[in-house]
C-alpha cells in the first residue's frame, strides 16, 4: 500500500465514536491491574481486554526481556534486531488494549536478556542475576503502583524457565516493593494489594505443566460482547495479539473462555475488585464520580458527554497529594482524552520520511479541525535530541524504550491544548507516521563473513562505506578495494573485527521496520564477525527452498558449495540437475504450494534424490505421512528440545555417512554452540530412519530425534532439528561442516 492508503486504512479502522466509547470505559474505576511476563506476547490479551473495556480497570504489563531469543515468522531479524522489532510490536499490541508498558531489561547488553529457551526458573535467575531481576521488577512496580499483580504463567516443571522465573520472584517483589528499607533509586515504596496466579494449566503445543494449577478463588468472565462494537472480548484480545506477527500470532477466536485466578493467601471472591476502591467515591470524590457516570450514560451525545466530563474534571484537584494522588492524576488525563474526543476536535500529523537524518527535517505536517474546542493550539512534541521535527546532529536514539503509555505516545508526537466545555485540557496524540532518527554510521556489508580454507582462495568481499571506514585487522590481513584477504598461513579461527570511521569507533545502524509497527533504528558498535573455516564440500548441485527465515543458501554459497535457490514449480519438472534438495525452516508453511508437493518430493527421493528437511513445527503444514517415510514432530515442544548449548552429544551411529563424509564430525564440531542445541525434535519415526545422535538436558532422559537419516528407495532423507541456521549466523564451524555432510548425496 502507498503511505496514504495505509493512513486511510488506519483511519477507517479507528472511528472516533469507538475511540470515545473506549475512552469513557476507562473512567469507571481507579484500580490498576499489572500483568507480568518474560516476553512480548506473554500477556493474556483476551482477559486484559475484558478487564479494561468491560470493567474499566486500568491495565499494564511489565516484561523482563525484549524477546530477542525468539523465532521470527516474518523475516530474518534476530538477536538485538528482533528484540527491537518485538519491542515495537509490543507497543502496538498495548495500544490496542489501551495498556501501559514497563520494561525491565534495557537491551542486548543487559544480563536480563532472552537467552533462548530454559526449563528452570532458578537457572534463568542465575543467568539474569537474581538481585538485578528483583530490583528492576521492584522499580517497575513502584513506578506503576498497581493494586493487583498477576504473573502470566505458573512456576511448575514443564513450563518455560523464563516464565517460571518471573512467577518465582513475584512473591518477593510484592514484599520488597513495600519495604522502605529496600532502596531503588528514584522510587518510593508501594504496597500491592493482591497477588493472583493463573488457576489454569499452561500446557499446550509448547508447554506441559507437570503439576495441576492452584484452586480458583475468583473468575474473570471472558464471555460477552462490547455493546458498541459488538466485538467479543476474545476478539478484542486477538486484535492486540495480531501485532505480535514475528511470533505468528493473531487468530480468529473460535470460542469464548473464562479466566480463573487464584488469590495467593486469600479466600474466595466475587470479583478481582473485592476490597479495592471501586470508583472515585471510595476516594472521597463522589461528585466527580457522579459526573463520570453521567458522562458514560450520555454516550453517544458528544456535547452532553463533554459537559459531564468537564464537570468531573472540575471536581478533581489540579495537584493531588496523598497516597491516591496517582489515581487522580490518571483520571484527570483520561478525562482530558474524553473531552478531546467528545468535542470533535482533531489534530493529525504525518512525516514525509520514515527515517530522518540528523540535521534534516522529517517534514512533519499537521492538520487540525476545531470541532467544539476553543483556543485550540497544536504543535510538535519532539523527543530528546530533536529540535522541532529535526534530529540534532550526533544524536543516537535508544532502540529499547523503558515504558509506553497510550496517553503519552512515542515522540515525535502532537501536543494539543484547548478549552472544551469551559475546561482547559492538554493531550498528547500520536502521529499517523512517527519517524525515527537515522544517525550517522558505517555500512559493513556483509556484517558476517567466512572464508573456507578448504576451498580455493583466501579472500572474500567485505564492503565498507563511507570513505574513511576501516577494519582493525590482525597482522598480515589486508582489506583493499572491498576485498578482505588472509595470509597464506591463515588457520581456522573466529574473530570480531572492530570498524572505525576516520580513526574513531564507528556505529552500525540498522533500520527496524515492518508494515504493522512504527519504524525505529538500532545503533550498535560497528563490527565485522568473521570466521576462517575448514569445510570439505559435497560433490553435489544443491537446491534450496526456504521461506525467508534462514540463510542456508547464502552460507552454502559462501563456503564454496554449488548451490541454487529452487522455485516450488521446479518440483513439477522433477528438480532437473539437483542432487540434493534442502527445505528450510518453516518452508512448508510459508512457501505456497510446497506442502502439496511433498509427495512428489518423496517420489523424487525414492528415485535417487537426497533430501534434507530442517526443523519444522507440527503446525507448519508438517504432514508425517507426506514425508518419504513417516516422521512425527514431538509435542509439547518443551519435551522435545535440548536447551543446553553445551549438552554432550553421543554419536549413536558413528560410522554413518552423515557423520563421516566429507567431514569427519567429532567433539570439536559440537563446541562453541550458541543458544541451544535444537528444538522440535522428532518423537516417532519410521523404521527406515536411523537416529544418529543422542543428547539431553540436565536431569532429563536422552532424546534421539535431533538428527534422523533414512535410506529411502535409491535416495536418502535426513531430517535435522538442530538449529544449524542459527549456528551459522554465529559462525560456529561445526554447523558448516555438518551441513555440508547432510547435503552430500547418497552414493
Amino acid at each position: 500500500m502507498t503511505p496514504d492508503q495505509t493512513r486511510l486504512e488506519t483511519d477507517r479502522a479507528t472511528p472516533r465514536i469507538v475511540a470515545l466509547w473506549q475512552a469513557l470505559t476507562a473512567l469507571k474505576t481507579p484500580v490498576l491491574f499489572l500483568q507480568s511476563g518474560a516476553h512480548p506476547d506473554d500477556e493474556i490479551s483476551s482477559m486484559l481486554a475484558a478487564l479494561r473495556f468491560r470493567d474499566g480497570i486500568d491495565i499494564a504489563y511489565v516484561c523482563s526481556t525484549r524477546g530477542e531469543g525468539g523465532q521470527n515468522d516474518i523475516g530474518r531479524e534476530a538477536g538485538p534486531a528482533l528484540g527491537a522489532l518485538r519491542t515495537a510490536e509490543m507497543e502496538r499490541a498495548a495500544e490496542r488494549l489501551d495498556m501501559r508498558l514497563w520494561w525491565m531489561g534495557t537491551g542486548p547488553e543487559d544480563p536480563m536478556a532472552d537467552f533462548g529457551f530454559s526449563k528452570s526458573g532458578e537457572e534463568t535467575l542465575g543467568r539474569w542475576g537474581r538481585d538485578h531481576t528483583l530490583r528492576t521488577f521492584v522499580r517497575a512496580v513502584r513506578q506503576a503502583r498497581p493494586d493487583i499483580l498477576c504473573p502470566t504463567f505458573l512456576d511448575v516443571p514443564g513450563q518455560h524457565g523464563h516464565h517460571r522465573a518471573m512467577t518465582l520472584i513475584a512473591h518477593e517483589v510484592m514484599a520488597r516493593a513495600a519495604d522502605a528499607a529496600f532502596e531503588v533509586e528514584g522510587t518510593e515504596p508501594w504496597q500491592i494489594a493482591k497477588l493472583y496466579l493463573p488457576a489454569w494449566s499452561g500446557a499446550g503445543t509448547a508447554y506441559d505443566d507437570d503439576l495441576p494449577p492452584p484452586p480458583a478463588t475468583v473468575t474473570v468472565q471472558g464471555k460477552g460482547r462490547d455493546p458498541v462494537t459488538g466485538w467479543t472480548w476474545g476478539r478484542m484480545g486477538q486484535h492486540s495479539r495480531a501485532m505480535h506477527r514475528t511470533q505468528g500470532m493473531g487468530h480468529w477466536p473460535s470460542k469464548e473462555r473464562n479466566f480463573p485466578l487464584h488469590l495467593v493467601g486469600g479466600a474466595a471472591e466475587e470479583t478481582v475488585m473485592d476490597g479495592l476502591p471501586l470508583d472515585l467515591s471510595d476516594l472521597d470524590h463522589a461528585a466527580a464520580q457522579a459526573a463520570i457516570e453521567a458522562a458514560i450514560a450520555a454516550f453517544p451525545d458528544g456535547a452532553a458527554v463533554a459537559r459531564h466530563a468537564a464537570e468531573a474534571l472540575s471536581r478533581l484537584p489540579d495537584a493531588p497529594v496523598g497516597p491516591d494522588a496517582h489515581r487522580v492524576i490518571r483520571k484527570r488525563a483520561q478525562l482530558a482524552r474524553v473531552l478531546w474526543l467528545a468535542s470533535g476536535a482533531e489534530a493529525r500529523g504525518v512525516a514525509e520520511v520514515a527515517f530522518a537524518k540528523p540535521g534534516e527535517s522529517a517534514g512533519i505536517t499537521l492538520e487540525t479541525h476545531t470541532g467544539a474546542a476553543e483556543d485550540l493550539k497544536v504543535g510538535i512534541l519532539p523527543p530528546e535530541g530533536w529540535t522541532g521535527d529535526t534530529p540534532d546532529a550526533g544524536h543516537v536514539p535508544p532502540p529499547y524504550p523503558m515504558n509506553y503509555d497510550p496517553l503519552d505516545p512515542p515522540r515525535p508526537a502532537i501536543a494539543a491544548s484547548a478549552r472544551i466545555a469551559d475546561q482547559s485540557i492538554a493531550v498528547h496524540l500520536p502521529l499517523d507516521l512517527t519517524p525515527a532518527i537515522l544517525p550517522a554510521g558505517v555500512l559493513v556489508e556483509p556484517s558476517a563473513q567466512v572464508i573456507n580454507l578448504a576451498a580455493r582462495g583466501r579472500s572474500a568481499p567485505v564492503a565498507l562505506r563511507p570513505d574513511g571506514a576501516a577494519l582493525d585487522l590482525p597482522p598480515g590481513w589486508i582489506h583493499s578495494d572491498g576485498t578482505l584477504t588472509l595470509p597464506e598461513d591463515a588457520s581456522v579461527s573466529r574473530h570480531t573485527l572492530s570498524v572505525t570511521l576516520n580513526g574513531a569507533p564507528a556505529l552500525s545502524v540498522a533500520k527496524i521496520e515492518a508494515p504493522h509497527t512504527a519504524p525505529r533504528t538500532l545503533a550498535m558498535p560497528a563490527i565485522l564477525r568473521f570466521a576462517a573455516l575448514d569445510v570439505a564440500l559435497p560433490e553435489a548441485r544443491i537446491g534450496v527452498i526456504d521461506a525467508g527465515h534462514d540463510r542456508i543458501a547464502h552460507w552454502l554459497g559462501r563456503i564454496g558449495a554449488d548451490v541454487a535457490e529452487v522455485d516450488v514449480s521446479d518440483i513439477d519438472a522433477g528438480l532437473p540437475g539437483i542432487d540434493t534438495l534442502v527445505v528450510g525452516i518453516f518452508a512448508l508453511r510459508f512457501r505456497p504450494g510446497l506442502a502439496a508437493r511433498m509427495p512428489a518430493i518423496a517420489d523424487w527421493v525414492r528415485h535417487g534424490g537426497t533430501l534434507l528437511t530442517l526443523y519444522h513445527r507440527p503446525w507448519d503444514n508438517w504432514d508425517p505421512a507426506a514425508m518419504p517415510a513417516p516422521i512425527e514432530i514431538g509435542q509439547p515442544s518443551l519435551r522435545w528440545r535440548v536447551t543446553d548449548e553445551a549438552a554432550e552429544i553421543t554419536h549413536r551411529a558413528p560410522d554413518h555417512p552423515v557423520l563421516i563424509s566429507p567431514n569427519p564430525i567429532g567433539p570439536a564440531d559440537w563446541a562453541g554452540w550458541h543458544k541451544e542445541r535444537g528444538l522440535y525434535f522428532a518423537a516417532r519415526w519410521d523404521d527406515a530412519y536411523q537416529p544418529l545422535l543422542s543428547m539431553l538436558d540436565p536431569g532429563e532422559a536422552p532424546l534421539h530425534g535431533a538428527l534422523l537419516s533414512g535410506e529411502i528407495g535409491r535416495g536418502r532423507h535426513s531430517h535435522c532439528a538442530l538449529i544449524l541456521h542459527h549456528q551459522m549466523e554465529h559462525l560456529v564451524p561445526g554447523a558448516f561442516r555438518l551441513l555440508a555432510n547432510l547435503c552430500d548425496p547418497r552414493r
